[in-house]
């Protein structure tokens, strides 16, 4: 599958960090992983707006650091973070591969890769941004079997939203810890690497708050696709739909398995 990005925008911050510090754990884990060296040149492909890319840049003590995003929206606010090194730039991932081949110590993507389809051949390309023995550090969600992540392929079917979205659905290019660790291995060119599947354990207030959750996320790509005078229509029956697949639940427990790898390139 050729690589196709399938968020078309409708980002909202403030509906994004309504759950923030469960988005931002996974961050911190991920940067984790990271190993730094004197003077190294970072690039944050999906910065999202900038806050924590100012933070990993003072963390692992980067020389320079570029934070990339196609959502405009999002960018809006990453001007209070820039400075001392640190710089953002409104870009999409692919054209950032083509622009920026193998300029940085550290490539850095957490919670972004799941938009791009075809993994398969999309992770040589992120990895061509990577000079020889710099290192490759990625998180993506994995909960494409969800019930919030599976009702909104089920609901996206049902017209009149089939016809408005003239068929599409979203279908979850996440694969499994054992195909990225081949990957790595074998298209990459990793001479190291450590790749682990993790589940975050959310406890969210109702079953409802699912709901809010893919609002920031999820929904998006859904909406951004639908005209403006069915998105209500769709929320309410997607609300319904995952309401009497899983009950309603108070608390609501969320489960939520995520993809978290590092490598190191040859060289």
């Amino acid at each position: 599958m050729a690589e196709e990005v399938v968020s078309r925008g409708g980002w909202n911050p403030n509906q994004y960090d309504r759950f923030k510090a469960e988005r931002e754990q996974p961050f911190y884990d991920l940067a984790a992983l990271a190993r730094p060296q004197p003077g190294m040149r970072v690039i944050d492909l999906g910065c999202g707006d900038g806050r924590l890319t100012a933070w990993l840049h003072r963390e692992i003590g980067a020389a320079e650091t570029l934070g990339i995003d196609s959502s405009e929206a999002m960018l809006a606010k990453s001007e209070a973070s820039a400075g001392d090194g640190v710089s953002f730039r409104r870009l999409d991932i692919l054209d950032a591969t083509e622009e920026y081949a193998g300029q940085f110590d550290l490539v850095f993507s957490n919670a972004a890769l799941q938009w791009i389809t075809g993994h398969e051949t999309l992770f040589p390309k992120i990895a061509r941004l990577v000079r020889p023995g710099g290192q490759l550090v990625v998180q993506m969600p994995a909960n494409g079997n969800a019930p919030s992540h599976r009702m909104a392929a089920v609901i996206a079917q049902e017209e009149p939203f089939r016809t408005a979205l003239d068929g599409w659905v979203r279908v979850d290019p996440v694969q499994g810890p054992e195909f990225y660790s081949t990957l790595l291995r074998e298209q990459v060119g990793c001479a190291e690497q450590l790749v682990r599947l993790q589940v975050y354990d959310h406890e969210l207030e109702e079953t409802r708050s699912a709901v809010e959750w893919v609002k920031g996320s999820l929904l998006t790509a859904y909406l951004a696709r639908l005209p403006e005078d069915l998105h209500a229509t769709f929320l309410e029956r997607y609300t319904e739909a995952l309401v009497a697949e899983v009950g309603e639940r108070s608390p609501y427990y969320y489960p939520f398995p995520r993809v978290l790898m590092w490598g190191r390139m040859a060289g």
